[in-house]
Parts: structure tokens; C-alpha cells; sequence
């Protein structure tokens, strides 16, 4: 079914690994910047639970962190995410489950993924059976 006019197509998530949140909380203004971007072309920023327990220490230093959540979907992974999870960790030959657990939505989301472990994120994407393939940026 064809778009009606003057409707903008749904921007194309962003998925946040740990490394993203740790820069928000340093408060980098590179991802600052990034994340203004991403809010003003209206594209989901998710944050899998995981990524967030990697992150999150609840000091009260980490107002800036907080901040940046408050305008995140933070998803907690299903069964369904689980497994493809497992199977991504499976094909890599790699062990890291929370990455793997970011790879997995991102691709089902034909989402972005910004991260500071590019090369540990990219084995995996690589071993997602998609067509699509998900773009990965620094954090």
C-alpha cells in the first residue's frame, strides 16, 4: 500500500550497546550530538536491558545517563531474541551474549548500531542471515 502524501516514513531505529551509554555519561558530546540528531528525525533509540545493566551503577553521578534513557526505549529481549541471540553466538564463534543480544534486535529492527567495540559487533552482524546489513557507528 503506497504512503499518502505529506506522511514521513518511519526512520529507522538505533540500538545503543554499553559503550554508548558509557559515553553518554561522560558526556561526549560526539554522541550527545548524535543522539540530538536521532531525537529531531524522530528515530527510536533502543537500549536492551542488558546493555543497560552493563551501564547503569545508580550513582547519583550518572544524572547525564538517566537523561539520555529518559528519551530511549529501553526492551528487555524476548525468547524470540534470545535464540537468535544464541544462534548469532553460534555462527561468530564468539561468547559475548550482551553483544550479541544487541546484534540480534538491531537486525530484526534494521536498526543501527552505535557502539565502541565496532570489530566485536561487526563479527556478529556479519553472522546474521539478513539481507539487510546493519550499519555500525561509533560511540
Amino acid at each position: 500500500m503506497p504512503r499518502k502524501r505529506g506522511v514521513p516514513a518511519q526512520a529507522a531505529p538505533i540500538v545503543y550497546d554499553a559503550g554508548a551509554l558509557v559515553a553518554a555519561d561522560r558526556g561526549e558530546r560526539s554522541l550527545w550530538a548524535a543522539f540530538a540528531v536521532a531525537a529531531a528525525e524522530r528515530r527510536p533509540v533502543v537500549v536492551p536491558t542488558p546493555v543497560l545493566a552493563q551501564a547503569w551503577r545508580g550513582w547519583p553521578s550518572q544524572a547525564r545517563l538517566a537523561k539520555l534513557l529518559g528519551g530511549c526505549r529501553t526492551v528487555a529481549p524476548d525468547e524470540t531474541i534470545a535464540k537468535q541471540a544464541g544462534v548469532v553466538l553460534g555462527r561468530s564463534k564468539t561468547s559475548d551474549a550482551v553483544d550479541a543480544i544487541v546484534v540480534a534486535p538491531a537486525a530484526a529492527l534494521r536498526a543501527a548500531v552505535v557502539t565502541s567495540d565496532a570489530d566485536d559487533i561487526a563479527k556478529l552482524a556479519e553472522a546474521v542471515e539478513s539481507e539487510f546489513e546493519t550499519p555500525i557507528l561509533p560511540a
